[in-house]
């Protein structure tokens, strides 16, 4: 035979397009295989690999922990074919509390320090999955991901993992690749969450909306970030540099001070940091210092700096912030894997990306567990067959040679396919009594029901939507936690609440908990008697129940029937279409499964005077200073304390001196001055206010303004206006006067109002049409009349909600030193001039 030699052979090539092709063969095999993460789940693949590696080893948060060592050595083995350093240091990374804002490998052991401290040995330390990284892989067995071969074949690995939280913004990534390099910071998952849910609720949002939600980078390290120009710059653009501050207090002891710093820009080794201090002092390039000791220990960071008594603090940690990395620049380049292709992307890029991937993970999990429930389905209809023919399966059976043909006779005589046959042959004998026939028909029950749902999902993009929306949402609950980075306000740039246009809005809230915000100029007015336009689409059972007109910079105070105040900007709530559903109030505000908004209170600025008025449906009446309420945690704050079987009716606010009017459900009125209740704490329950006849409640408070009239609203769209001046006042804690003549073609009363001739009230049915119309419209009548007809309603419906527009003051305003009197008018309270 004889040999083949390539001796003699030479194959010219141009060496300037050689190189290049085999150097840009080894850029994209970097930036694709190594330095950039994928934007749907935020992983490069060492890390990919190692979660994947514990995942299969089975290492939970709930098992025992399991040598690093045997972990790398799992990667190596299979998935990774590089060094044994550059899986451990990844391994080590993500277990690093100061590196990475939640962990995704829980170590234990020497797993190195903010000083730069190196971890010990892979064969001291040992390692298994965190909590949340559970989340990163859950469903990861029900082909929601594709999978490749490993690098020689043996092995099936996962070309991405599902990511059920957005962990490339969550967690941040840096790498360096060729030509290019990545550094997204981390982020809050709550904040973010939030930010997904907006653009569910409304894909067309702006990158400006959405840094309402997402302030910004949110380090595992804490610290200030200066302004929102770099943050707003990185996120329209994925570029942008970020300013950010060690967290330092100013103390003073026995004539001294000293400067203590607790928290430090992120990826700052502490230990270099004070060794640049002290290098500093001795070159005399920063002057009075006169001592500097690290004290931190395992309950936190703490830096001391003595300064001389000659010297002033504030000039001293102004120059550390200029000369020492107490305050570092991080340089934000969000550049990661889209389709296997490098690309540059902004905030809502990112944002989409993961939604899209998200979609079609649910997508891909609905139809394994329908193929599965279709399999399963399938088996027992074959168990039923032969259940209902019994007899005739066991002596098929039994005068069958062999089980093949035994499976061929009952395929031919029942018309079953091979799998039922052959589990009518595996199915045991106690499967032949009632109690488990029962169980067969009870399961198949429930797969047809199972099936129906699956096959919904599939065709209806919107179920998939809320199916992510809830499962985000689980998670924002059980892993979410407050802000650790604090986002201050630079003299020098403008404030994001300046670049949101103010203007007059009104913001819906529904029954069912959805609210919007929508122009004010959509609502145009109409005669009184008129059918009106339909304000908001909402589910069958859903109406619109709350009305409130305001400025887009005010704050708002979202009281709920358990008593408690939550706040947040009125910009904060989605801009919605008028006829759209909205966004659910508990995307907002972190209400209780059983807690409703039953008040929304707008405010502009902070009052320092004035009274919060709050009334039960039980009659209870109470008042708190406003100031009371002027901090009010993410959670909120109790605002009244309940009796059993009560809610919180209305809330309202005052100076001190109001005359308050209530009215009830079956036509009962009382008016007492303010003065008559003493002011009590946020948490004290109250006072009577009206004694009530049996089987009435309270349906509304306000406050009484001389010369003006109250407006009373009936269920079927009766309404009238009484001059304040028929309600006599009384004291305190009496049944109340006649206010309505309530009959059955009026219905009970919906609510009461003062207003004014120049006064508008909206009015919005059980059929969600509104109609805004001029008190001036509204006859004036007495107290035990029923009034005129203000909306027509068609059968079944009824009024359900009134709110008041006051023209002369578009948006409602209150001074807080001269006006807070004229609260009882209006409905939103300020302390701009």
């Amino acid at each position: 035979m004889k040999q083949m030699s390539n001796e003699g052979k030479v194959l010219e090539v141009d060496i300037k397009h050689e190189m290049k092709k085999c150097y840009i063969d080894y850029a994209m095999s970097v930036i694709v295989g190594r330095a950039l993460p994928d934007v749907r789940d935020g992983l490069k693949p060492v890390h990919r690999r190692i979660l994947y590696s514990m995942y299969e080893l089975g290492l939970y948060p709930d098992k025992g922990y399991r040598k690093c060592a045997r972990i790398v050595g799992d990667v190596l083995g299979k998935y990774h074919p590089h060094g044994d350093s550059s899986v451990y240091d990844a391994l080590v990374r993500m277990a690093q509390d100061f590196s990475i804002r939640y962990t995704l490998v829980d170590g234990h052991g020497n797993f190195g320090s903010v000083d730069g401290d190196s971890a010990a040995a892979m064969r001291y330390t040992e390692a298994k999955m965190s909590k949340i990284a559970v989340e990163m892989l859950r469903d990861i067995n029900k082909n929601t991901v594709d999978f490749i071969p490993n690098f020689d074949g043996s092995e099936k690995e996962p070309l991405v993992v599902p990511s059920r939280f957005p962990n490339l913004l969550v967690n941040g990534s840096a790498g360096i690749a060729v030509g290019m390099a990545t550094n997204i910071p981390p982020h809050n998952l709550g904040e973010v969450i939030d930010g997904i849910d907006m653009i569910i609720e409304n894909p067309d949002v702006t990158i400006l909306e959405l840094m309402t939600k997402i302030k910004g980078p949110d380090f595992p390290t804490s610290g200030i970030i200066l302004g929102t120009a770099g943050i707003r710059e990185a996120y329209e653009t994925g570029r942008g540099r970020i300013i950010v501050r060690a967290k330092a207090d100013i103390e003073e002891e026995k004539g001294r001070h000293r400067i203590i710093v607790t928290e430090l820009p992120y990826q700052v080794n502490k230990a270099k940091l004070i060794e640049n201090m002290a290098d500093l002092v001795k070159e005399k390039k920063i002057d009075g210092i006169s001592d500097l000791r690290d004290e931190s220990d395992r309950d936190g960071m703490r830096i001391v700096i003595e300064i001389k008594r000659d010297s002033n603090p504030n000039i001293v940690l102004n120059q550390l912030y200029k000369h020492t990395k107490m305050q570092d620049t991080f340089g934000v380049i969000m550049i990661a894997l889209v389709n296997n292709e490098p690309q540059t992307l902004n905030l809502k890029q990112i944002l989409v990306h993961y939604l899209n991937f998200q979609k079609e993970v649910i997508r891909r999990r609905t139809q394994f567990e329908l193929d599965k429930a279709l399999a399963r389905a399938h088996i027992l209809e074959g168990l039923r067959i032969a259940l209902d023919h019994i007899d005739e399966v066991i002596n098929l059976i039994r005068s069958s040679k062999n089980t093949e043909v035994a499976r061929t006779g009952l395929m031919e005589k029942f018309s079953l396919s091979e799998k039922q046959a052959q589990a009518i042959l595996d199915m045991r004998l106690q499967r032949l009594t009632g109690l488990e026939r029962e169980k067969i028909e009870k399961e198949y029950s429930e797969l047809i029901k199972t099936i129906a749902h699956l096959r919904d999902i599939l065709a209806n993009e919107e179920l998939v939507l809320n199916i992510i929306k809830e499962e985000l949402m689980e998670i924002k609950n059980k892993y979410g936690d407050d802000r650790r980075t604090e986002i201050q306000k630079n003299a020098n740039e403008i404030n994001i609440e300046d670049l949101i246009q103010e203007e007059e809005v009104v913001i819906t809230l529904t029954k069912s908990g959805y609210i919007k915000r929508i122009s004010a100029d959509t609502y145009s007015s109409q005669k009184r008697g008129g059918k009106g336009i339909q304000a908001m689409t909402t589910k069958e059972d859903d109406f619109v129940e709350r009305v409130v007109v305001t400025s887009t910079h005010s704050n708002l105070l979202f009281f709920t029937n358990l008593g408690r105040v939550y706040r947040i900007k009125a910009y904060e709530i989605p801009d919605a279409g008028r006829t759209a559903k909205g966004t659910n109030v508990v995307n907002l505000i972190p209400l209780n499964p059983n807690e409703n908004v039953k008040e929304v209170i707008p405010i502009r600025g902070k009052i320092e005077e004035g009274y919060l008025i709050m009334a039960t449906k039980r009659g209870i009446i109470k008042k708190t200073l406003l100031k009371e309420f002027s901090s009010i945690r993410k959670n909120g704050l109790i605002a009244i304390n309940l009796r059993e079987g009560d809610e919180l009716l209305k809330v309202k606010v005052t100076r001190g001196d109001a005359d308050i009017l209530i009215v009830t459900r079956n036509g009962y009125s009382i008016r007492f001055s303010e003065k008559d209740i003493r002011h009590m704490g946020r948490t004290a329950t109250g006072v009577k206010a009206i004694t009530l006849r049996k089987g009435d409640i309270a349906v509304s408070m306000d406050i009484i303004v001389e010369n003006e009239y109250v407006l009373i609203v009936s269920e079927n769209g009766f309404g009238k206006r009484t001059p304040v001046s028929e309600y006599t006042l009384q004291r305190r804690g009496g049944k109340g006067i006649i206010t309505y003549k309530v009959a059955e073609k009026t219905g009970k009363i919906v609510s009461a109002r003062v207003v004014k001739d120049s006064d508008e009230v909206m009015l919005i049915n059980s059929s969600n049409t509104a109609i805004r119309i001029c008190a001036s419209d509204i006859s004036v009548t007495s107290r035990n009349a029923m009034g005129v007809t203000l909306m027509k309603t068609n059968k079944g419906e009824k009024v359900l909600a009134i709110t008041k527009i006051n023209n002369e003051d578009e948006i409602n305003e209150i001074d807080n030193e001269d006006e807070i009197d004229k609260i009882g008018e209006i409905n939103e309270v300020s302390t701009d001039k």
